[in-house]
């Protein structure tokens, strides 16, 4: 089952820049007086650049007519045009330094835009994608987009479109005072240039696209392996992650071997071009000058065109280069903006609970097409009372849970509470109605307050004081050397599954939902413990909407109903005792259970009577 809609793998790449454009429009208009402060400062900029080759030709045209030396030299000497061309050159740098510093701004501001947008939309996708997810290729790809996007606006701005304008001053210039010959040297080489340029580009650039591909990969497979260190270690597989390590390492060594090949191609063809025209600009300057239809100010100003007209070039070269690059890098990250949850937030109106009655009808759900998980599954849950979900792995209980949360939605039927379908409602408000113990909990790279405090950052210090007692949490907040300042490790692997399994139920205490959910919330605890809580669990849940989903029977005895699950759907239902005196399947499940039970505690037993051999 595919949790999004991607853009055509084939959409022309103008329509895919056009889309571009128009996402990182608005963020632009936020700054739009900097924007246009920014680009005055490129049109001075520019123009004061292709005045200083005229200022040049004047100065060397009114010393060559000074001639030799002489004891009045300052008269005929070219001050103010000295003087002229040094203001220049500085207004020139000073107006791109304060284009830089206008336009910062805007550039950081729309990266923030675009992180924050991109961060918002994947924490509104479905839980299917992020079940299909790499986090590590993930994050690869948002931080070469956001860099590609900062690297984009700034040179496609503010390089390649002032670049193009100075080429054709500098042509219409060359056109409307030196012989034609020097415009068409310079249009010829410009297109020859540019074509070059686009085609070779154009070929290298799905090396580009390989080698992030293979850097994502890469990085994604390192972050996988690191976090799950302790299953390397017990099954002794480092030369296994290793070796796959190194295959992906391998295949980004290649694909960057052919992108650094095609990138000489690139350069040296670049370079070809220019040198030829260059060197056939000054043979031109030089047979003009021989024969007298130009001067040597002239030839100085031909000169300082091409020195200043093909440098850049040569940077627009490289700039066209980065900016195909940074096409490859951003498209993914817009590629993940186009992406749409299964399960889209459109109900209009906030969840109202007046009792917290929940009744799945007739519900139809299977994760993809050939296996079916529910099957015409109808159950309630009366307002005020505790029902236990038992029965087989697979049976369907902790995806009535994501159905209720509204993680997915069922192919047919409704989820409904008091009466109102979860699907016209909103899925903040829902959620902020439910609250849940999960069977895994996994928790922040934080401080032990701050991760109980994630149900509810406001809640008192009393609050949080009760529920700590209430999730028999005292002895590790007092055990640990920094209380409840102490960090639990990224995903919290500092603390047992117990410990992180009790800070999950003391979460949901401070919370306080309307209605309650229990997925194998004591799956971790020792029996002791798991006597203390679930008999907190029961006070707590009283008078509250309760779903309790559990695998140990004994647990869920005391529920105010029993409803066993097997195959999809509901096949027994009623208090503990009632359910034996059927003497049906939950009969079945409940001597399973005592006997095995029952072997364990034989097991314990003759372990503690065996001999000790010394």
């Amino acid at each position: 089952m595919r949790s999004f809609h991607a853009p055509p793998a084939d959409m022309p790449e103008k329509l895919r820049i056009r889309r571009w454009i128009q996402t990182l429009w608005p963020f632009l208009l936020e700054y739009r007086g900097r924007v246009v402060a920014a680009f005055l400062c490129l049109l001075v900029a520019k123009l004061a650049s292709v005045g200083m080759p005229f200022l040049l030709k004047y100065q060397v045209d009114h010393l060559d007519a000074t001639g030799v030396l002489s004891e009045d030299w300052w008269i005929g000497f070219p001050l103010m045009l000295l003087v002229a061309y040094g203001a220049v050159r500085f207004m020139t740098v000073l107006a791109g330094e304060l284009r830089d510093l206008l336009f910062g701004r805007v550039t950081e501001r729309v990266m923030r835009r675009m992180s924050l947008t991109l961060f918002r939309h994947l924490h509104s996708l479905s839980l299917s994608f992020h079940l299909d997810r790499q986090t590590g290729a993930l994050q690869r790809d948002i931080e070469r987009g956001t860099s590609g996007i900062s690297f984009l606006m700034r040179f496609m701005i503010f390089n390649i479109l002032p670049t193009l304008l100075e080429l054709l001053l500098v042509i219409v210039l060359l056109f409307a005072n030196y012989p034609p010959i020097f415009a068409l040297i310079t249009l010829v080489a410009v297109v020859l240039y540019i074509g070059y340029s686009v085609q070779i580009t154009e070929w290298r650039t799905r090396y580009v696209r390989e080698a992030n591909k293979m850097d994502s990969t890469t990085h994604a497979r390192a972050l996988d392996s690191l976090l799950n260190y302790e299953t390397v270690k017990y099954f002794t597989a480092e030369e296994r992650e290793s070796a796959v390590y190194d295959e992906s390492l391998g295949r980004w060594e290649e694909a960057r071997r052919m992108n650094r090949l095609s990138l000489f191609t690139l350069n040296s063809g670049q370079a070809l071009i220019i040198s030829v025209a260059m060197a056939a600009m000054l043979m031109s300057s030089a047979h003009y000058v021989l024969t007298g239809e130009m001067t040597l100010g002239d030839f100085t100003l031909v000169n300082a065109f091409m020195f200043q007209l093909f440098l850049p070039l040569n940077f627009l070269g490289f700039i066209y280069r980065e900016i195909k690059a940074s096409v490859a890098n951003i498209e993914r990250m817009f590629e993940l903006l186009d992406v749409e949850s299964q399960v889209p937030d459109n109900g209009k109106a906030a969840l109202s609970v007046s009792q917290g009655r929940v009744e799945f009808r007739d519900i139809q759900f299977g994760y993809n097409e050939d296996r079916q998980i529910l099957k015409g599954l109808n159950l309630a849950l009366e307002p005020g009372r505790s029902l236990a979900l038992v029965g087989g792995s697979g049976a369907g209980k902790s995806t009535i849970t994501r159905l209720l949360f509204r993680f997915y939605d069922p192919q047919s039927g409704q989820v409904l509470i008091d009466g109102q379908d979860t699907v016209s409602v909103t899925q903040q408000s829902l959620r902020h109605t439910l609250g849940i113990v999960p069977q895994d909990t996994v928790l922040f790279n934080d401080t032990l307050r701050n991760n109980l405090l994630y149900a509810k950052p406001d809640a008192s210090e009393e609050d949080l004081i009760e529920v700590i007692r209430m999730a028999s949490l005292t002895t590790l907040v007092n055990d640990s050397p920094d209380g409840l300042n102490t960090l639990v490790g990224e995903r919290g692997l500092k603390l047992s599954g117990g410990e992180k399994q009790r800070i999950a139920i003391a979460r949901m205490l401070l919370k306080e939902p309307a209605i309650m959910v229990f997925d194998e919330a004591t799956s971790s605890l020792d029996s002791e413990t798991e006597r203390t809580i679930m008999a907190e669990i029961r006070k707590v849940a009283e008078g509250h909407t309760a779903l309790i989903i559990a695998h140990r029977l004994s647990t869920v005895v005391d529920a105010d109903e029993i409803a066993v699950i097997e195959d999809g759907s509901v096949v027994e239902r009623g208090t503990h005792q009632g359910l034996l005196a059927k003497q049906g399947r939950y009969f079945q499940l409940w001597l399973a259970q005592q006997s095995t039970d029952s072997g364990e505690t034989q097991d314990q037993g003759g372990d503690q009577n065996a001999p000790v051999d010394h």
